[in-house]
């Protein structure tokens, strides 16, 4: 077996205005870095796009319908969501291939097929909540991901770890009430989208956020992971973790104020790969979330995806 990576050329074919720092070349430079030979073991498969009903295992119909209706027919014709969200020609399609590349990547690490697993998707999807696009995300791929494998597989708790350094508000939403699936974030404070305080816990406890102050570094994240994350981890003994691997901590990254760089990433993903050793079964599924600097993203994501490959 072997880390497996999800791609698809359809992911490029998502359109946002010129100038939009979610764009085709974070993914063009991600699989720029992934032509070093280090790579050269790593399987990449080419994600299928999902069923529609996929999307309801984490929104209501009604989203799935409003995100369909502001789907332009024009090719080259652009469709405004939120403030900073779009749709294209094919942004459906691409949003649920990115989907398909989740439940795929899920299915093959309960099957035995691959180790682990890294879905290199766009749009990403941490911000969409249960019945709101935002913050760049349509749908939100990781929480349909975890709806999946418990549903699917019988998978009673699910951890998700989001290291985008905005805090993904869309997860938090849907598992607020469910104490089956565990959040726990690290991100900014104060910045976008203005959630994630420390007292925001869920219904049921099942939410930890440990945001970090603007301009910190390695230090602070770490420390965060280690007295926050691990700890909340550790007591919930999550049978499979999911990531919402993004990387705008990165200290290149144009949209915030944090200073980590690459090994971070690195040193965070071995972290999580000792609590799925303890308690998941090696089970892990990684997604792309954020990373706006094209340096910074191929860099932290290549030593992400390195460290997934090392086991």
């Amino acid at each position: 077996m072997a880390t497996r990576l999800y791609e698809n050329p359809i992911f490029l074919e998502h359109h946002t205005p010129e100038g939009h720092p979610e764009r085709a070349d974070r993914l063009r430079s991600l699989n720029i870095a992934l032509e070093h030979p280090n790579f050269a073991r790593l399987e990449r498969i080419e994600a299928q796009q999902a069923n529609e009903d996929m999307v309801t295992l984490a929104h209501p119909e009604e989203h799935l319908l409003a995100v369909m209706r502001q789907i332009p027919e024009e090719e080259g014709e652009i469709n405004q969501l939120e403030s900073d969200t779009y749709a294209s020609q094919k942004s459906l399609q691409v949003a649920l291939t990115a989907i398909g590349g989740a439940i795929a990547a899920v299915d093959d690490v309960m099957t035995g097929k691959a180790d682990n697993a890294f879905v290199a998707g766009r749009p990403p999807g941490h911000h969409a909540e249960k019945t709101r696009a935002m913050g760049f995300c349509l749908f939100n791929t990781v929480a349909i991901a975890a709806r999946h494998v418990q549903k699917t597989y019988g998978v009673e708790r699910v951890a998700i770890v989001d290291w985008d350094v905005h805090h993904g508000n869309g997860t938090q939403d849907i598992f607020w009430d469910d104490p089956s699936v565990l959040f726990c974030s690290t991100h900014q404070m104060p910045l976008y989208p203005g959630t994630g305080a420390k007292d925001e816990t869920g219904k049921h406890r099942n939410i930890v956020n440990a945001p970090l102050s603007p301009n910190v570094g390695s230090d602070h994240f770490r420390e965060a992971f280690k007295s926050r994350v691990l700890p909340a981890l550790n007591d919930f003994s999550p049978d499979f973790i999911l990531i919402s691997a993004g990387f705008d901590a990165h200290h290149r990254d144009p949209l915030a104020q944090i200073n980590l760089v690459g090994e971070d990433f690195d040193w965070a993903t071995g972290r999580l790969l000792e609590v799925a050793d303890r308690f998941a079964h090696n089970r892990v599924v990684s997604l792309l979330e954020g990373g706006y600097d094209l340096e910074g993203l191929a860099e932290s994501a290549g030593l992400h995806i390195l460290r997934l490959m090392k086991g």
